[in-house]
């Protein structure tokens, strides 16, 4: 576990009622929930927001919020925290999960693990839509007639990951014909461009709808929940307690198709993640209707 070694996060010198500061992850969907947070949060109540952008990690965010350097993490994957800022095994089951890092951080850092966005941002296997079409292709098991043929493009880092990684990953499914680890990056192009047959991917990632791959369900349920949610500590939440509100009405709003969607119009397309935020607010009527 990473610590911040007895110093705030750059810049910052603690919080204050009046802004409430708001930490996101380096990733695009990251600064888009903390642009919707921001925007509510501004648009409801009478405090000010400040942004807390390009966190290197979740560590760093948690740890930024127990020094109070930040109040709100806009981002927080249940899996991640897990092995992470709670240090345990991961919880393959969702509800699980959830119902963990709830007591857990309630319990130990006096947070509140708030409703979960409807996305997470998880592992997953992804095909070329036209192979997937031709050979009707939803599930990973159904990729398991094909394996031996096929060359599957992985991030460098997964490959020996333990307990969801490769290893493990060929004892609930099947192995594949060759493996190629390479850069995260380069593997939604690799499959593209018809050197890799299967891939490694982010279920959320923009660049599967650039490509034009298929993320195929985890059918047995390999790979850990990352369920997405904004993280708050409580003193913020007694102060503002607009602000639980404002995440109850978040509560499964954006599927992991629609941020996938965001992330393309962000990360392919280069509209900035005030703009994306501010516009599917818009359009959802800021959620006020409680759909």
């Amino acid at each position: 576990m990473v610590m911040l070694a007895g110093c705030s996060l750059p810049g910052l010198s603690g919080t204050s009622k009046e802004t409430i500061k708001i930490g996101s992850l380096t990733q695009s969907e990251s600064e888009l929930m903390a642009e919707m947070l921001s925007i509510m949060i501004e648009r409801e109540t009478d405090a000010d927001t400040d942004l807390v952008t390009k966190l290197g990690s979740s560590i760093v965010q948690h740890q930024g919020m127990v020094r109070s350097d930040i109040d709100i993490s806009s981002t927080r994957y249940t899996g991640t925290d897990i092995s992470g800022a709670l240090d345990m095994n991961p919880i393959k089951d969702p509800d699980k999960a959830l119902k963990t890092v709830k007591r857990e951080f309630q319990d130990r850092f006096n947070q509140t693990w708030a409703e979960i966005y409807g996305f997470e941002n998880s592992y997953s296997i992804a095909v070329t839509q036209e192979f997937a079409d031709k050979n009707d292709i939803e599930t990973i098991s159904d990729l398991k007639p094909y394996a031996d043929d096929l060359d599957f493009g992985v991030n460098n880092a997964w490959v020996n990951r333990e307990g969801d990684g490769y290893d493990a990953f060929k004892e609930t499914y099947f192995d594949f014909g060759d493996i190629y680890p390479m850069n995260l990056g380069l593997v939604y192009q690799a499959a593209a461009s018809g050197d890799m047959d299967a891939v490694l991917a982010y279920s959320t990632d923009g660049r599967i709808q650039k490509y034009n791959l298929k993320v195929l369900k985890d059918d047995k349920h390999f790979f850990p929940p990352y369920d997405a949610s904004s993280v708050i500590n409580n003193e913020t939440l007694e102060e503002h307690p607009e602000i639980g509100e404002i995440t109850k009405r978040l509560h499964n709003q954006i599927s992991t198709e629609e941020m996938q969607e965001l992330n393309y119009k962000m990360d392919v397309q280069h509209m900035s993640p005030h703009k994306t935020a501010k516009r599917f607010l818009e359009k959802n009527d800021y959620f006020e209707g409680g759909n």
